[in-house]
């Protein structure tokens, strides 16, 4: 059920360009892991797959078994690591794919894993301070000698997850999480438990510390040209003073109509905001339906014929309404830009976040699935 009225773009220039850039800071010899989980944070899952797959990416990663089984679909064999739960029930749908992998984090999982007859590859993820998913540095070689009980279950990758690397200036904490993970390797490994796969690096890791990198990085958010916060930003720039993210993501539509109204009429649901003038109102056919958050009602922006102008009153489901008053020409069908660049002015994801008092990770990632991407 495609929506023609509004579309992504997908740049895949930039997308390569990004990929190079993290390629550059990691060397030749670290795997590079490109999460596409939440349709490749609202990218594209198999568009993206397919853009960085040639250009560098060795893995993916994935939250759920269905996302990979799609990306199989799709003709995607590359490895695949699913870093959310599969339900017990299903785990048994993995020996139909010898190129998925699956993070392990509790007992349940790993005896269901050890029923199959098929072969199965995991990563265990390690608690070292998210307080999510992960098994705690003191269970940890309980928890892997119950996996070598097992002779179909190959323990290739461990893992951890930072906490807050990238949204403060003060990376103590991420490097105690650095220490503990360090710990477990090393006690394993003391024990005769050697895992060939090591990884920590998110985006903000990857750029600033050397030391995450181990030898599979995952970098997600900036892949993809957002900065995962204004700290790693400054940061980045002052490690790294010629690495560059170019956004990836453009979202438009179209103008549905345009119409005369009167100084004092109201617009939309509610009544909630009314034109102080006579005033030119286009009506754009997008709403929360497709991601186009409610909270920006009266305080979003829009570029039609490269100008800025502003929403009036409540986004409504399917469509919202904009004040052309000031924009010359304007007619039905006009390009509108709700993310990306038109002519000189530009409207981020970070804008937009700001204004919702949010991050820009849920802005791009709440672009309905259902709205086609497209490769330019």
């Amino acid at each position: 059920m495609e929506n023609k009225n509004t579309w992504v773009e997908i740049n895949k220039a930039a997308l390569s360009h990004n990929l190079k850039q993290f390629r550059k800071i990691i060397g030749p010899q670290v795997r590079l892991l490109i999460p596409v989980k939440a349709n490749a944070y609202g990218h594209g899952l198999v568009e993206v797959a397919k853009i960085v797959l040639p250009n560098g990416a060795d893995w993916l990663g994935v939250n759920s078994l269905e996302e990979a089984e799609f990306l199989c679909s799709n003709k995607i064999f590359k490895p695949i690591l699913i870093l959310g739960y599969v339900k017990l029930t299903e785990l048994k749908r993995l020996k139909f794919f010898k190129n998925i992998r699956l993070a392990v984090y509790n007992e349940a999982t790993v005896k269901k894993l050890g029923q199959l007859k098929s072969k199965v590859k995991i990563h265990l993820k390690l608690e070292t301070g998210a307080t999510r998913q992960g098994v705690a540095l003191k269970e940890i070689l309980v928890f892997v000698k119950l996996i070598k009980k097992y002779k179909n279950i190959e323990l290739e990758g461990i893992y951890t997850h930072f906490a807050n690397v990238e949204d403060t200036k003060n990376h103590h904490f991420a490097f105690s999480q650095l220490k503990k993970f360090n710990q477990a390797v090393e006690l394993l490994e003391k024990n005769g438990i050697k895992i060939p796969l090591k990884h920590a690096a998110c985006s903000a890791a990857a750029i600033l510390y050397k030391k995450t990198h181990f030898n599979l990085v995952r970098p997600g958010i900036s892949v993809y040209g957002l900065w995962s916060s204004y700290e790693t930003k400054v940061a980045a720039g002052k490690k790294h003073k010629s690495i560059k993210l170019e956004l990836v993501l453009s979202w438009k539509s179209i103008i549905a109509q345009i119409k005369n109204v009167k100084q004092g009429s109201a617009v939309g649901y509610g009544r909630t905001e009314k034109v102080s003038r006579d005033s030119r109102i286009a009506v754009i056919p997008v709403g929360y339906w497709d991601g186009f958050d409610r909270g920006l009602s009266s305080v979003g922006n829009v570029l039609i014929k490269g100008k800025r102008t502003k929403v009036i009153g409540r986004i409504c489901m399917n469509m919202f309404m904009v004040d052309v008053t000031d924009i010359k020409n304007v007619k039905t069908e006009d390009e509108v830009v709700l993310i990306g660049r038109q002519g000189r002015e530009e409207i981020t994801a970070d804008e937009i976040a700001e204004k919702l008092k949010t991050i820009n990770y849920e802005v791009v990632t709440r672009i309905n699935p259902l709205i086609k991407r497209k490769i330019i």
